[in-house]
């Protein structure tokens, strides 16, 4: 079986997010990167299905610019076997990037895509369920809990009234939720292996693929400062501050 796992880079979930001065977008001079926590999840259940025995290749993709290298190489380090990346200098919307996987998805031919259900950054949550839309494949979204049966996978995802399972055939998509698993740190010596591991580099033009941006941003900011709190006597006395104050009744 062979596994396809796209990854992101994104600002490290330890940093606290500025915008820029000019209300443009999110400051990432001098920034720390790292690869989505999703997608960590993602590569690690990859991983784990290798060395049951499921697996016997994993690819590695990232869309992004040459720096996104560095995304794909710990990935590597985890235990992915080979990495692509589709180089973009401009960012790429999550129809694009659905787009360029499910290109990449017809030259490699795997049997499934796991990916991260969301990357930190934008929370948009599409990229998984467009790709399996524009592949017409299954698609189980955010999963907890993935076993492998005869004809495919048992996918358990949770949804507002709990549990759910999902028996699914491949080809397919999988998005990862963060209670699947804890991936792991990967080894030095695992980091060195990575350095010589093949990374193919193509463009959206390569793939035949139109990534041009369908969505403007007029301007970035940051939330409002929330007020600190008060306390009330009473109902009568909570029920007049949202009348005259909050406005909301």
């Amino acid at each position: 079986m062979k596994i396809l796992v796209p990854v992101k880079r994104v600002v490290d979930f330890n940093v606290k997010v500025r915008v820029k001065s000019d209300q443009s977008g999110i400051e990432l001079a001098n920034v720390k990167m790292s690869m989505n926590p999703f997608c960590e999840i993602a590569v690690e259940e990859a991983v784990r299905m290798k060395e049951k025995g499921i697996a016997t290749e994993i690819i590695i993709v990232s869309v992004g610019d040459a720096k996104a290298q560095e995304t794909i190489r710990t990935g590597l380090a985890m235990g992915g076997d080979r990495g692509i990346l589709v180089q973009s200098d401009a960012a790429v919307e999550p129809l694009g990037i659905a787009k360029l996987l499910a290109a990449i998805v017809k030259k490699e031919t795997p049997d499934v895509v796991i990916l991260g259900k969301q990357s930190i950054d934008g929370d948009n949550n599409q990229t998984g369920q467009m790709l399996a839309a524009l592949l017409g494949w299954g698609q189980a979204t955010f999963a907890s809990k993935i076993e492998k049966t005869d004809g495919g996978f048992n996918v358990t995802r949770e949804v507002d009234g709990g549990l759910e399972t999902l028996a699914l055939k491949l080809p397919a998509v999988i998005t990862t939720d963060l209670r699947l698993n804890e991936p792991r740190y990967a080894a030095l010596p695992n980091i060195m292996k990575a350095k010589s591991k093949p990374l193919a580099t193509m463009t959206p033009a390569d793939l035949g693929v139109d990534v041009a941006p369908r969505v403007t941003v007029l301007k970035v900011t940051e939330p409002e400062k929330r007020k600190g709190g008060v306390k009330v006597k009473d109902v009568a006395e909570l029920v007049s501050k949202l009348k005259t104050e909050a406005k909301v009744i």
